[in-house]
């Protein structure tokens, strides 16, 4: 039952609102996550000079929200370490320092080990201890993740071989002039392909950090930094509308939740599910074995059933017509959108969206 409102609620209307939903995210995840002891997700951040400061500070702060109960900020489902070559400061591009330990002090393995390049004139002479480092991490399996210029510094390193990288359009060429034999994109905040993760930097970063969290620490913790750090998503429903449509997929097995975030992200140009498998750094025999044992489903059926769902929700909650609503879900043609609608719901989108009532 709502409480009474307090008089601060009636200059900010919203703010007992919002309370309680963090609440309710803080409250409502998975009984056996909030039971774990120690950090779901342990992420290094590995700063060369004049990085910038925006893609670490919003990173950060997306661990800081899911990490902790309410607006604390203790690290105990994510934790974060800073490093640089050697302990100290390191200088970001804006001119305020940043205090960082010294990689010799982490051989510890963490999940995901995040390089933030500086400008690009800035990336002659980087320190050998770096790419010692770099090669100690990828020997651990520790997936890289080049955030701004950070995938320069992976292409450099020789660990972009094979892989396309996702960099901003503004460093487009100059990507294609230094690594003419490698992929690169433009088109998207983040791109996971394997256990290389590249992103563009700016608010991209919160994007990245939050399929990350989602991933590893569940859809509560990310729907609380989505609403904390008042990120828009974009496409017109929000982050936590689209959970609403998808629901909370519980599954353990890590590769088939890195899928299921994949299938997520692409509704609209459906992936293949070798390509899936490839970026999930596993085999389409392997990715059909984990999700029948996990889901009782394959993935491509799951895939289906996902963006079916969708589109229900879709159907439901929104006046969108029929046709942007099959193209937005990955059909081809409306024909083939009705066909399968009716196959797994047993109605038409036209007669369940008369009806307002959502099919079993």
């Amino acid at each position: 039952m709502p409480l009474p409102l307090e008089e601060t609620d009636l200059v900010r209307p919203d703010s007992y609102a919002g309370r309680e939903l963090v609440e309710r995210l803080d409250r409502d995840g998975p009984a056996s996550a909030r039971a774990r002891s120690g950090a779901e997700l342990h992420i290094g951040l590995l700063l060369l000079p004049t990085f910038p400061l925006l893609s670490l500070a919003g990173f950060c702060d997306a661990l800081r929200h899911a990490a902790d109960l309410g607006d604390q900020s203790r690290p105990l489902r994510c934790a974060w370490t800073l490093l640089g070559t050697q302990a100290g400061e390191v200088h970001a591009s804006c001119n305020a320092s940043v205090r960082v330990e010294g990689i010799d002090q982490h051989p510890e393995k963490f999940d995901y080990l995040v390089v933030i390049g500086g400008l690009l004139s800035h990336l002659d002479g980087i320190d050998r201890r770096l790419w010692d480092y770099l090669a100690a991490k990828d020997a651990q399996h520790v997936p890289l993740i080049g955030m701004c210029t950070g995938s320069f510094v992976l292409a450099l390193g020789g660990y972009m071989k094979d892989r396309v990288a996702c960099v901003h359009a503004y460093h487009y060429e100059d990507y294609k002039r230094m690594f003419p034999g490698l992929g690169v994109m433009t088109n998207a905040d983040y791109l996971l392909d394997g256990n290389r993760i590249t992103c563009a930097g700016g608010v991209s970063v919160i994007e990245l950090a939050t399929r990350l969290i989602g991933l590893h620490c569940g859809a509560d913790r990310a729907a609380k930094v989505i609403h904390q750090m008042t990120v828009s998503r974009r496409g017109g429903a929000s982050f936590i509308e689209r959970r609403q449509a998808l629901g909370y997929p519980s599954v353990d097995n890590v590769q088939a939740r890195h899928a299921i975030v994949l299938m997520e992200e692409n509704l609209e140009a459906p992936l293949t599910i070798e390509t899936i498998a490839k970026m999930t750094g596993t085999s389409v025999r392997q990715l059909e074995r984990v999700f029948v044992g996990s889901l009782g489903v394959s993935p491509k059926n799951f895939y289906r059933t996902m963006r079916l769902r969708y589109a229900r929700w879709l159907l439901l909650n929104s006046a969108r017509p029929l046709n942007d609503i099959a193209y937005g879900c990955g059909f081809a043609d409306l024909a083939h959108f009705i066909r399968s609608f009716r196959t797994v719901y047993g109605m038409t989108p036209g007669k369940l969206r008369a009806s307002g009532k959502e099919s079993a």
